[in-house]
C-alpha cells in the first residue's frame, strides 16, 4: 500500500465534535463528527467534559473508517495535528488536575458585574464570556472552590493539556481568556498587574501568571502526542504516540483561517450555534465598547468582534419539528433533505418576512441586554403566515443581535465594511445563507467552495503550518487559498430595504421578549 501523509484538524464546537484529514495540497480527505448538546448545571451552560473525550474518540474512529472507505489503497500517516473549540469560558482546574466547578461556556451571562468593573478598571472591553470576567465573578461571589485554583484554561487548551501535557494556548484563543499584548505575544503586563492587585484585595493565594496556559505563536510545536493517551484515542494506531501538535486555538481563530481574512481590512462572519463577525484593524479603536470585543488574530493582529450568543439554534428546533410533522404525514424526510429543500423559500418570500419576527434567544444576549432567554415568534393577525416567510424570519433573526454590534462599529468607530466572507454552517445551503447575511450586514457577502468545512480544517490548516518553514503565516495562507473559487453576492435594494423594516420590528419585540423572559425564567 502507498502511505499517504496527512494532518488531522479537531474541533470541539457547540453542536458537533468535528475531525477533518488533509492532505498535502490541503484538501478535506476524510472526515469524522459526534454530536453533542449543552445543558444547564447549577444555572450556568455546560458540558459533561466525559461526553467530550467520548466525542473526540467516536469522531476520530469514524474519520479513520471513513478514510479506509475512500482510500482502500492508501495507509494514511499523521504528520501533525491540531485542537480547536469554543472560546472563553470557565474551566478551573486543581493542583491535581481535577475539575474544581462544571465547566462554564461562553453562552453564559451571569458576569455582568465583573465584566463592568474589568472593563472599567482596564479601559479595555471584558466580555461576559471571557474567562477571566468567570475568574472575577467567582471571586467576587466567594465561591468556595476559588483558593484551589492552579490552573484555568478553555475546552481547547484542556484536551490539549491532556493529549500532551503542554499547558498552552495559540495567540487568538489566549487573546479571548485574557489580553494579549500583539507587541510581546503575551498577556498584556499592565492588566496583569492591575489584576494581580485585585486577588490581593481578595486575599486570593495565587497571581495570574501563575494559572494562565504560556501563549505560543503559531509554526512552532505545543507538544506531542502522549504514549499513555494514544491508545485510547485510536486504537488502530494511525493517530501515533508522538504525533506533533500545534498550539490550540479558539474557533474565531480557525474561521479567520478558513476564510483567509487575518490581514488587516480583511473581515468574515462565522454562523452556526453562534454568530459573529470579525474586522483586522489598522489602527486601535478609538475607545472601549461594550458591544464590541477586541482580541488578536492567530499571528496577532488586532481584532474587533460583534459577536451574538444566538444564531441557528433555534431554527435548528423548527426544522426538526417540520421534519418529524413530515414523517408523521407520510412523508419521510431527512434533517438535512428539510434543510436543503426549507431554507431557499426564504428567497421566495415577503422581503421583510411578511410581518413575522422571531427572538431567537435560546440563552441570554449581551449585545441586547438579556441575560437570560426564551424563543419567541410573534406574528399579527394581519401577517403573511407562510413557509418561506417563516424561514425568511428565522435566517434574519440568526444575525440580527450581531448586526447590533456592527452598529456600533460602523456608528462609533466609523468602521467601513465593503465586503464580508461568511464561513459555518449557515451558508452551507448555497446562495441562501450569503444572500441573507448580505442584507442583514449591508455589504458584498462572498463565500469560498470550503465554506461549509467548519473550524476543523482551518484548524487542520493550522496544523499544517507547522511543517511550513518558508515565509509567515499570511503568506502561507495565500498559498493555500491561491485559485480558490470564491461567490460574491451583493445585497439587492429589496432586500436591504425588507432587512431594515424587519429590523425595526424585532428592536420593538424585545420589549416582549423581555416580558417573556421576567415571567417565565
Amino acid at each position: 500500500m502507498n502511505k499517504q501523509e496527512l494532518v488531522l484538524g479537531i474541533e470541539l464546537g457547540s453542536t458537533r465534535i468535528k475531525t477533518v484529514l488533509i492532505d498535502s495540497d490541503w484538501k478535506p480527505v476524510a472526515s469524522g463528527s459526534y454530536t453533542w448538546q449543552d445543558s444547564q448545571v447549577d444555572g450556568f451552560w455546560s458540558y459533561p467534559l466525559d461526553d467530550a473525550w467520548q466525542g473526540l474518540k467516536t469522531s476520530v474512529q469514524t474519520l479513520l473508517g471513513n478514510y479506509a472507505k475512500c482510500c482502500p489503497d492508501k495507509t494514511p500517516r499523521i504528520a501533525a495535528a491540531g485542537i480547536s473549540g469554543m472560546m472563553h469560558g470557565y474551566l478551573p482546574l486543581d493542583a491535581r488536575d481535577n475539575l474544581l466547578a462544571p465547566f462554564r461556556t461562553w453562552r453564559n451571562n451571569r458576569t455582568q458585574k465583573a465584566s463592568q468593573e474589568l472593563s472599567e478598571i482596564f479601559q479595555f472591553p471584558i466580555p461576559q464570556r471571557w474567562s477571566i470576567a468567570h475568574l472575577y465573578e467567582a471571586i467576587l461571589n466567594k465561591e468556595s472552590h476559588v483558593p484551589h485554583l492552579a490552573r484555568l484554561t478553555t475546552l481547547a487548551g484542556y484536551i490539549h493539556y491532556k493529549l500532551t501535557g503542554r499547558f498552552a494556548l495559540g495567540i487568538n484563543e489566549a487573546s479571548g481568556m485574557f489580553p494579549v499584548d500583539p507587541e510581546t505575544m503575551t498577556y498584556n503586563t499592565t492588566y496583569v498587574n492591575l489584576f494581580d492587585s485585585l486577588l490581593e484585595k481578595a486575599n486570593v493565594p495565587f497571581r495570574l501568571l501563575d494559572i494562565l496556559p504560556e501563549v505560543l505563536p503559531h509554526g512552532t510545536e505545543a507538544g506531542r502526542l502522549l504514549d499513555s493517551v494514544a491508545p485510547d484515542l485510536d486504537p488502530t494506531g494511525t493517530v501515533s504516540a508522538e504525533t506533533p501538535l500545534c498550539p490550540p486555538e479558539g474557533d474565531a481563530g480557525t474561521g479567520m483561517i478558513a476564510t483567509n481574512s487575518i490581514r488587516p481590512r480583511t473581515a468574515n462572519v462565522s454562523a452556526g450555534t453562534s454568530a459573529f463577525a470579525m474586522v483586522v484593524l489598522e489602527q486601535p479603536l478609538s475607545g472601549h465598547h461594550e458591544a464590541i470585543d477586541v482580541f488578536l488574530t492567530p499571528d496577532g493582529k488586532s481584532v474587533a468582534m460583534a459577536h451574538s450568543n444566538n444564531c441557528t439554534s433555534d431554527l435548528n428546533d423548527w426544522i426538526s419539528l417540520l421534519t418529524e410533522t413530515s414523517c408523521a404525514l407520510g412523508a419521510p424526510a431527512s434533517t438535512n433533505d428539510s434543510f436543503s429543500t426549507l431554507l431557499p423559500l426564504a428567497l421566495q418570500g415577503d422581503s421583510d418576512a411578511g410581518g413575522l419576527t422571531v427572538i431567537p434567544y435560546r440563552s441570554g444576549e449581551h449585545l441586547t441586554g438579556f441575560t437570560d432567554g426564551l424563543p419567541l415568534f410573534l406574528r399579527s393577525p394581519g401577517a403573511r403566515f407562510s413557509a418561506a416567510n417563516l424561514m425568511r424570519a428565522h435566517l434574519f433573526s440568526a444575525l440580527t443581535a450581531m448586526r447590533i454590534g456592527l452598529d456600533v462599529l460602523r456608528d462609533r468607530e466609523g468602521a467601513a465594511l465593503e465586503r464580508i466572507t461568511g464561513h459555518g454552517g449557515f451558508f452551507t445551503t448555497p446562495v441562501v445563507g450569503q444572500r441573507i447575511a448580505a442584507a442583514v450586514i449591508g455589504c458584498d457577502c462572498s463565500v469560498m467552495e470550503t465554506a461549509g468545512e467548519g473550524g476543523s480544517w482551518g484548524m487542520a490548516l493550522l496544523a499544517a503550518f507547522l511543517k511550513d518553514r518558508g515565509g509567515n503565516l499570511p503568506d502561507y495562507l495565500d498559498r493555500v487559498f491561491a485559485g480558490a473559487s470564491i461567490q460574491t453576492v451583493s445585497p439587492t435594494p429589496e432586500d436591504l430595504e425588507g432587512f431594515a423594516k424587519y429590523y425595526s420590528r424585532y428592536k420593538a419585540a424585545l420589549a416582549s421578549e423581555r416580558s417573556a423572559v421576567d415571567a417565565l425564567t
